[in-house]
């Protein structure tokens, strides 16, 4: 099992926890291995240059899947969109706004009114450009027709400390990566992106009450290259299936911001292919692209 990113992040827990379950599930030791860089292009390339047996799998995630693919100006080793297919559907990720503790706004309404009065002057921290965090901070912009200016940094950790120190106003991200913040108080949760939120805070209100039509979620899946027989394929799928309705698993997902999610093959590539027309849009309505 390939996994593009460095160990210790929630994608890396997943990986783990899943081939723990999965392995003892098939009678098989499954290996994960780290394969970093280029935003995880090169365990995605690494994974579609890989023989079609079923011996390999990469766990693929919203962005090496379905963003990178509809940047403008990206030189991509492979097409994911092409080069790799869903084999099933593993875990979803839920986002949040937050606010610093010492910021003076309690609500997206006020949020909105601030951007309203004074345009071009509030911040959103951007943890990595073509990040779902980034296209659902301009998709919000987008919804409420107002100015915020982006401030970029290389990842959520340096995002979430200088919007505790004050140096940026709102950030919209993987709850994963800010619930021990907001849970200590360091961060004020706003609201979520999308319902699935409320299994981790019950009583916030979604972002989409104030700001119709606005929702945004990440996902994990285990991908292959194309042509992967069909019994390979239903193999993966029942032993996910089946690892996912272990409680235990469940359980240490939750402890790490993740849902466990079962999706079959079809259902999974429908997704990402609704996945890339909706970010297709956002980016050219932000003109984003990679120079």
């Amino acid at each position: 099992m390939l996994y593009g990113f460095p160990p210790g992040g929630s994608g890396d827990i997943l990986a783990r926890v899943l081939a723990d379950a999965m392995g003892t599930l098939l009678g098989q030791k499954i290996v994960v291995e780290n394969k970093t860089g280029a935003n995880g292009l090169l365990a995605s390339e690494a994974a579609a240059r890989a023989p079609a047996d079923g011996h390999t799998v990469l766990l693929c995630s919203t962005g090496n899947m379905t963003i990178v693919t509809e940047l403008p100006g990206m030189r991509l080793p492979i097409n994911p969109a092409t080069d790799l297919t869903a084999v099933v559907l593993v875990a979803r990720t839920t986002y949040g706004l937050a606010v610093a503790r010492s910021s003076p706004w309690r609500s997206v309404a006020e949020i909105i009114q601030a951007a309203r009065a004074k345009p071009g002057t509030l911040t959103y921290a951007n943890p990595g450009l073509g990040t779902v965090q980034h296209l659902a901070s301009e998709y919000l912009k987008q919804r409420m027709d107002v100015d915020i200016v982006q401030v970029p940094y290389r990842g959520s950790g340096q995002a979430i400390l200088d919007m505790m120190a004050g140096r940026t106003d709102i950030i919209i991200t993987n709850l994963a990566d800010m619930m021990g913040q907001i849970r200590s108080g360091d961060l004020r949760l706003l609201a979520l992106g999308d319902p699935m939120g409320r299994r981790f805070f019950p009583e916030a209100p979604m972002i989409a009450d104030e700001v119709p039509g606005f929702e945004t979620n990440g996902w994990f899946a285990l991908c292959a290259p194309p042509g992967l027989p069909d019994a390979a394929a239903l193999h993966w799928q029942d032993a996910a299936r089946r690892a996912l309705e272990d409680e235990g698993v469940q359980r240490k997902l939750i402890e790490n911001g993740l849902v466990a999610t079962f999706q079959d093959a079809a259902g999974a590539n429908r997704m990402m292919d609704q996945a890339r027309r909706t970010y297709r849009e956002i980016i050219r309505a932000a003109n984003i692209r990679v120079d």
